[in-house]
């Protein structure tokens, strides 16, 4: 054989071998990566439930010619001298930022007597108080006291002048 037949053979076979060698090789996969959790939500603290508004209610109506030192109308009675001082004591409770309480005091034949009313502001159990005086006294007959709050009749109370 000749050298230069044998020559291109192997530069053939040299070549074939370096191709072989540059060939495509098997790829490495790239490692997994795991996204990041999400974060958690951002939850607002639940804000304390707003107070319950609430308004003065009536509990109850007292007439007396005294009052105690809580201001509440005492020797209860329905009947009276015409010389005394009357009192109506209106308790309520509850709260109260201008709660309007009137006491219309009204002679048997339905005369007004007198008429007046009082704001409150109160937080829980509270006495509001009322009176009549006649200094030259009482004309003897049946008298009548209502009570409203704001606007609402709550209570009356008749009483006697002998």
């Amino acid at each position: 054989m000749k050298k230069t037949a044998f020559a291109p053979m192997v530069l053939t076979l040299a070549v074939a071998v370096a191709l072989a060698a540059c060939g495509k090789k098997e790829e490495v996969p790239a490692p997994v990566v795991n996204p990041a959790p999400a974060p958690a939500p951002v939850v607002a603290p639940t804000p304390p439930p707003a107070p319950v508004v609430e308004s003065a209610r009536f509990v109850e109506l007292s007439i007396g010619n005294t009052l105690d030192a809580n201001q509440v109308a005492t020797a209860s009675t329905q009947t009276f001298a015409p010389i005394d001082t009357i009192y109506a004591t209106v308790k309520t409770d509850g709260n109260a930022a201008n709660a309007a309480i009137v006491a219309r005091w009204t002679f048997s034949d339905g005369q007004l007597v007198d008429e007046s009313s009082q704001s409150i502001v109160q937080s829980g159990p509270a006495n509001t108080t009322f009176h009549v005086a006649k200094p030259d006294g009482w004309p003897a007959g049946t008298y009548k006291v209502a009570i409203t709050l704001d606007g609402n009749p709550v209570a009356t109370k008749e009483f006697t002048v002998q």
